[in-house]
């Protein structure tokens, strides 16, 4: 029986997720939220995780694909095969500004090397379409791959938050990238092809690239300027819904 978000108490459910496992953590989300529950991915170098885990529950749970239409070929080589392999109930969520009028409006705003172009971008490709995918979907809590050691902060979450007006459930929070690996490999889950190439974290082409020595992880993203998108990010209560 699923229970209104409004009732929701993060003092209470916070203690109790983190005595579960990931999928005990879905459960959660899908018991308390029911058809107000969905899951996002970038279907990055890490997305067969959280993709596989909530494949196992026992009904079927909307997975939101954030799109920017700048995804390098190999992700969406790689979405094709995970969607297919896993069964997955796909809502893919993209920006109302094609990338052609976006870059005529406002020029490739990741090449200016400004943090606010890049937020600019962030919001017209990544936020405000995920958050209107959430409002047409009735989503009240939102699951997502992302984990503590990831970024500064990521590492201040807790396993359940308000976000922009909505749940966000972190099932992985407290996994290394150890146990994605030794996940990935005891479910012979395929690695995302960019990872052979060295690279640990994956989103558009052009704000990407491989672990080179010098910088790893989210530190390969957005040109080093920044290591959040604004996903995750709080921002306003119902800003871009």
């Amino acid at each position: 029986m699923t229970i209104s978000a409004a009732a929701v108490d993060p003092l209470q459910a916070c203690p109790h997720l983190e005595q579960r496992d990931a999928l005990g953590r879905l459960r959660w989300g899908l018991e308390t939220f029911g058809e107000g529950f969905a899951l996002t991915t970038s279907f990055g170098i890490q997305a067969a995780v959280s993709l596989h885990l909530i494949s196992r529950l026992d009904r079927r749970v909307p997975v939101i694909w954030v799109d920017t239409g700048y995804l390098p070929p190999e992700t969406y080589a790689y979405a094709e095969d995970l969607m297919q392999r896993l069964d997955l109930q796909v809502r893919v969520a993209q920006s109302l500004m094609s990338p052609a009028r976006m870059e005529a409006l406002h020029g490739r705003l990741w090449e200016s090397g400004q943090v606010e172009d890049l937020e600019t971008y962030h919001r017209i490709r990544k936020v405000e379409p995920l958050d209107r995918a959430m409002t047409e979907l009735g989503v009240t809590c939102w699951a997502s791959g992302v984990r503590g050691r990831q970024t500064d902060h990521r590492s201040a979450m807790q396993p359940l938050e308000r976000v922009r007006g909505r749940w966000a459930l972190r099932p992985l929070l407290d996994w290394t990238s150890r146990d994605v690996f030794y996940y990935m490999q005891e479910h012979e889950l395929p690695q995302h092809p960019l990872f052979a190439q060295g690279y640990s974290t994956v989103g558009d082409w052009h704000s990407s690239g491989p672990d080179d020595g010098s910088s790893s992880g989210r530190a390969t993203r957005f040109g080093g300027l920044k290591q959040e998108c604004g996903i995750h990010m709080p921002g306003v209560a119902g800003e871009g819904i």
